[in-house]
């Protein structure tokens, strides 16, 4: 079995890497970073803001063999006042966070590179339910990335029985998290990477169509929803 998961040298992708390699995979790492740790998943440069690089990646890619599992995971956030962020970071996250997953899975189905029978992970965000103050951007490309995973659902499922998985972890133990999260965040509440990554892993082989990460997450989610319904 073979599996891609975009930035896996760190973080949650790095734990998704670890967890597939335990359990078997093949794993391609796709991450403008080298691991941070050594790992057996095969590394792949790609600066997921350069469409150059994209096109480059996916040759590469297109010239192995298909995948049985792709996760989506790379992000990248700016904090702040919208209005002081400059229009080349919010440039950047759109690209990475939304354009880059998005041109990567049309071509990879494209030229028949995700095995039919397999799964596919969009890494979005609990802020697609309750708004991120500070992260609009980031909100608004996680945003992006739900509502792509579940126009393709019900096709992809029907045509290729390949399965399609939104999931929408809240902030984790991790130094992007701690970077972007809001002042006085208590870190001691959150998911580690490793949990996390089990939890998806879990929820992608049965199928589900979304993967929500721990209670305290339904909870945020079910009033996120309420929020939404006024």
């Amino acid at each position: 079995m073979r599996a891609l998961v975009t930035g896996g040298s760190a973080g949650l992708g790095q734990a998704l890497c670890d967890a597939l390699l335990a359990d078997g995979f093949q794993v391609v790492n796709l991450d403008c970073d080298p691991p941070k740790v050594i790992s057996e998943a095969g590394y792949l440069y790609c600066d997921l803001s350069s469409r150059e690089d994209v096109d480059k990646a996916l040759d590469a890619l297109t010239a192995q063999a298909g995948f049985d599992l792709v996760i989506f995971n790379a992000g990248i956030s700016a904090t702040g006042k919208f209005e002081d962020i400059s229009t080349a970071s919010h440039a950047r996250i759109i690209a990475v966070n939304a354009e880059a997953p998005m041109v990567l899975c049309a071509a990879l189905m494209k030229f028949g590179k995700i095995n039919h029978g397999g799964n596919i992970g969009f890494v979005s965000s609990l802020s697609h339910f309750t708004g991120y103050p500070g992260a609009a951007s980031y909100a608004a490309s996680k945003d992006a990335l739900a509502v792509y995973a579940r126009a393709v659902r019900k096709t992809w499922q029907r045509k290729f029985n390949i399965k399609v998985t939104a999931i929408f972890p809240g902030p984790l133990k991790t130094d992007h998290a701690a970077r972007h999260s809001p002042e006085g965040a208590d870190a001691e509440k959150r998911m580690t990477p490793d949990e996390a990554a089990l939890l998806i892993l879990r929820d992608i082989k049965k199928g589900r169509a979304h993967s929500i990460l721990g209670g305290a997450a339904k909870k945020l989610l079910f009033w996120g929803k309420l929020r939404l319904n006024r």
